[in-house]
């Protein structure tokens, strides 16, 4: 019988098949090999193929996509509910074909190579990132040990990183050889996040989307490339608050009874590297905003004189999240505070 929907566990060698016809009766239930999936599935009518959002997802997306399938990615927690007892590969690509077939799921848009290399930009950058401040740590502590110490920030280890090179005399000689390789090590990485910011901004201001984001205040070259890589022109959400949702920066409730519960904290549920690029970048214009407050609008002014500083950093990045949404998916630039997040009623 000619099967209409499959579901696929995803793996490095091993992939499991699902499949079920018309009726929803089990036709193919199989192991195949990871040179096998191909070749299976362009000897296949088109079907409808169910796939968690894992690792090499969107790859596999993209090829069975080519074959004429239509193929939906979903979030791994939103399949997890179709999994039945005693979990193994044959329940989890049985819980994918079911989870895909269902009116209310959510699917993940397929992401393009392109898409891909953006993330892969940003991944590397904050690896680089933590790994330039464990180099720089670790100098810190290894020369507070005999009593030196420098500044704060970048200016600071970079003062310390200059006195190591010099093989300064009040640093202790059998200290040198480790120092000189961190501090060789903290170079090379700071240089590697030049380069990367470098190409950042060159993409995001050969993008049209990414310019006009780039007028939002709090939002730079790296959160804007990062917004275009993540969610493209946002269409996928239906409205402003389900994009700071996904990002994580809606209050997290809890309703039962009919009484509503809401904690005060932010769910944290969803892009978290993006949802950090927001809150740093209201963290700057708040700064500003305490020196001068005239600079600030009379929204984030009344926040600042309700809540805390923290509370009101994550208002205003939630705010912000809120107006690219709207810049996106309406194709237009920033009007300023007059700005309306949500679209006019028809």
């Amino acid at each position: 019988m000619q099967v209409i929907r499959f579901g696929i566990d995803l793996a490095k060698s091993v992939f499991q098949i699902h499949g079920v016809d018309a009726s929803d009766q089990v036709v193919v239930q199989r192991q195949l090999r990871r040179g096998q999936v191909l070749k299976f599935f362009a000897k296949q009518p088109s079907a409808l193929i169910g796939m968690e959002a894992c690792g090499s997802a969107h790859y596999w997306a993209r090829e069975l996509s080519q074959l004429g399938h239509e193929v939906r990615l979903m979030p791994a927690s939103y399949v997890k509910a179709y999994v039945r007892r005693n979990k193994n590969d044959a329940r989890d690509a049985e819980a994918c074909c079911e989870a895909v077939s269902r009116p209310t799921m959510r699917f993940v848009p397929i992401k393009t190579v392109e898409q891909q290399g953006q993330r892969a930009l940003h991944r590397a950058r904050d690896l680089f990132v933590r790994q330039r401040t464990q180099a720089g740590n670790a100098i810190r502590a290894m020369l507070y040990e005999m009593g030196l110490i420098g500044s704060k920030g970048r200016l600071g280890i970079g003062e310390l990183i200059e006195r190591i090179e010099a093989a300064g005399a009040d640093i202790p000689a059998g200290l040198l050889p480790p120092l000189k390789g961190l501090a060789r090590q903290w170079r090379g990485l700071d240089a590697e996040i030049a380069g990367l910011d470098r190409e950042l901004v060159t993409q995001a201001r050969a993008n049209a989307d990414a310019c006009r984001l780039m007028k939002i205040p709090n939002v730079g070259p790296v959160t804007a490339h990062a917004v275009i890589a993540a969610v493209g022109n946002g269409r996928q959400f239906a409205s402003s608050r389900d994009f700071a949702a996904w990002v994580g920066l809606t209050r997290h409730n809890h309703d039962t009874g009919g009484k509503t519960s809401l904690n005060g904290h932010i769910s944290k549920a969803g892009d978290r590297s993006l949802r950090r690029l927001l809150v740093l970048g209201a963290s700057a214009g708040l700064r500003h905003v305490r020196a001068k407050p005239g600079k600030g609008s009379p929204w984030i002014r009344g926040v600042l004189a309700r809540r805390p500083v923290k509370v009101a950093v994550v208002a205003q990045a939630a705010k912000t999240a809120r107006i690219i949404w709207a810049v996106l998916a309406k194709g237009e630039d920033y009007r300023g505070e007059d700005y309306r997040a949500e679209p006019t009623p028809a």
